[in-house]
C-alpha cells in the first residue's frame, strides 16, 4: 500500500496580513483625530496665555478734549508724566497716522487716507505698560496722575475687553483636551472589541490551546501581538496623516504675523506631546488587550 504524503498548510491563529480588517483603519482615523483635537488644544491655551500676558499689564488713556491742540499737549505731558513713574514700564502716545490707518480698514481704505475720516475728530490715545505684579495698586495711581495731567481722560484697561476673548480661547482649549481623553477612551474601546472578537471567533482553538497545557498568559501574549502590531500601524498611519495636516496648517499659519491668531503656536513642550502620543496609544492598546484577554481566558474555562 503506497500512502501519498500530503503538504501540511500550516495556517496562523491570527491573520498576518497588515492592515486587515477594521481596527487598524478604526486606530488610524481616531489616532489622526486625538493628534488634531491635540494641537489645537495646545495652540488655543498657548494663545490665551499670550494674550492674558499681553493685556494684564496695559492700559490705554483716551483724551477727548475738544480742543485739538489741548488734546495734543495733554497728550504729551501725560506720556512725560507717566514715563517718569517707577510702575510704569512704557508709556507711548499712539501717532494719529496710525489710528486713522486703523479706522482705515473699517472703512474700506487701507491707509486711512479718506476725507470723510479726516474729518472725524480723533481723540488722542496713550498706551501706558505696568510693572510688577500689583496692577490695581498702579491702576490707582495712573488715575490719580492722569486726573492731574489730562482732566477728563478716560483710562481703558485692555483686560477689560480682550479679557473675554482671552477665555472664551481658554475654553475651547479646554473643550479640546476633553476630546483627546475621549478619542482615546473610544481607542481602548475599539482594542477591547477586536480582543473579545478575536477570542470568540477562535474559541475552539482556544480550548485545544488549553488542553494541551497552555496558560493563559501565553495565549493572551499570542493574542496582545497580533493586536499590538495591528494597533501600531494604524498609528502610524493616522500620525502621517495629521503630520500633514498640521504642516500644511503651519505652512499657512506662518503667514499670520499680526493679530490674535499670530500667537497661537505649539511650543517645544506641545511638539513633545504631539510626539509622545502616538508612542502612548500603543502602549495603552497592548495593556488593555492584555487586561481583556486575561479577564476573557479566565471566563472560558
Amino acid at each position: 500500500m503506497i500512502f501519498a504524503r500530503v503538504p501540511v498548510q500550516h495556517r496562523r491563529l491570527l491573520p498576518d496580513r497588515r492592515l486587515s480588517g477594521p481596527t487598524p483603519w478604526v486606530i488610524a482615523i481616531l489616532m489622526m483625530l486625538t493628534l488634531l483635537a491635540a494641537a489645537g488644544g495646545v495652540g488655543l491655551a498657548r494663545s490665551a496665555d499670550a494674550i492674558g500676558e499681553a493685556i494684564a499689564g496695559r492700559v490705554t488713556v483716551q483724551i477727548v478734549t475738544a480742543n485739538p491742540v489741548l488734546r495734543a499737549e495733554q497728550a504729551a505731558a501725560l506720556r512725560r508724566a507717566a514715563a517718569a513713574q517707577p510702575f510704569v514700564r512704557s508709556a507711548r502716545a499712539v501717532n494719529p497716522a496710525e489710528l486713522q490707518a486703523t479706522l482705515g480698514q473699517w472703512f474700506g481704505t487701507a491707509d486711512g487716507d479718506d476725507p470723510v475720516l479726516r474729518s472725524l475728530p480723533m481723540p488722542a490715545l496713550v498706551d501706558v505698560d505696568f510693572v510688577g505684579e500689583d496692577r490695581s495698586g498702579h491702576m490707582g495711581q495712573l488715575r490719580a496722575l492722569v486726573a492731574r495731567e489730562a482732566p477728563g481722560a478716560r483710562v481703558i484697561p485692555h483686560a477689560d475687553w480682550l479679557g473675554p476673548v482671552a477665555r472664551l480661547i481658554r475654553s475651547l482649549a479646554w473643550i479640546a483636551g476633553g476630546l483627546v481623553i475621549l478619542m482615546t477612551l473610544a481607542s481602548a474601546a475599539v482594542v477591547i472589541m477586536t480582543a473579545r472578537a478575536a477570542l470568540g471567533t477562535h474559541y475552539a482553538t482556544i480550548e485545544m490551546l488549553h488542553l494541551i497545557g497552555a496558560t493563559d498568559q501565553q495565549i493572551a501574549r499570542l493574542f496582545q501581538r497580533r493586536i499590538t502590531i495591528d494597533t501600531a500601524y494604524g498609528v502610524a498611519l493616522g500620525t502621517a496623516v495629521a503630520a500633514a495636516i498640521l504642516l500644511l496648517i503651519g505652512w499657512q499659519w506662518s503667514r499670520v504675523t499680526s493679530g490674535l491668531a499670530a500667537t497661537a503656536s505649539l511650543g517645544p513642550i506641545g511638539w513633545a506631546l504631539l510626539l509622545a502620543l502616538p508612542l502612548l496609544a500603543i502602549a495603552l492598546a497592548a495593556l488593555t488587550a492584555r487586561q481583556t484577554l486575561l479577564a476573557a481566558l479566565k471566563k472560558i474555562l
